[in-house]
């Protein structure tokens, strides 16, 4: 049986695919910010004991690996901070600050959130023992069928229907966000580290 680990930092239609994966295979939703260089259960399953959405510190056995397929879905980051930033309990779930305010972020000028950083950790490529498939948000609806055949998998069926947010400061933190967003936008639909 196929294994979907689905991570995000949020706000990027990560539930949204665990979802459509669900008839396809055991699905697990991720915000850990840092993925392990060996394949980890998530929450309490292999016996551990942290937080349902993060990696737990006990390896997948290696003969096992193959079954798991670790998902990275991103977004521009200024539409995931307004969908899901406002929330301190999300911010908890991506083990940030969850003190910290889009006006914080406004009135330093940086990246408080570490999306940035929560970005590298996945897509930079790293001397792990499974493959990270990155997935470009902005692509995935009309190229669903390239994921698909990617996994091995039947038609994942995603429909796009989201709400634009929009905030008094959203060309300040595109600003803010400028050079990320640029590097996701030239980025290929799918790249596989591994």
């Amino acid at each position: 049986m196929k294994i979907f680990y689905v991570c995000s930092y949020g706000g990027c239609g990560s539930k949204m695919l665990c979802e459509a994966l669900k008839r396809h295979g055991a699905v697990e939703h991720v915000h850990s910010r840092k993925p392990p260089e060996n394949l980890e259960f998530i929450g309490r399953h292999g016996g551990g004991r942290t937080y349902i959405e993060w990696f737990n510190g006990i390896q997948v056995p290696e003969d096992q690996v193959n079954e798991y397929y670790v998902i990275y879905l991103y977004k521009n980051p200024v539409k995931s901070i307004l969908s899901r930033f406002t929330n301190p309990l999300h911010l908890d779930h991506i083990q940030t600050n969850r003190k910290t305010t889009i006006q914080d972020v406004v009135d330093s000028s940086k990246d408080l959130y570490g999306v940035k950083e929560f970005y590298d950790n996945y897509t930079k490529p790293g001397n792990r023992n499974y493959k990270i498939y990155c997935v470009k948000y902005e692509d995935i609806f009309e190229k669903q069928d390239e994921l698909s055949k990617l996994l091995g998998i039947g038609k994942l069926g995603l429909v796009k229907n989201e709400t634009e947010r929009t905030h008094k400061d959203s060309d300040k933190l595109t600003e803010i966000y400028k050079d990320l967003i640029e590097t996701m936008e030239k980025n290929e639909f799918i790249i596989v580290n591994g």
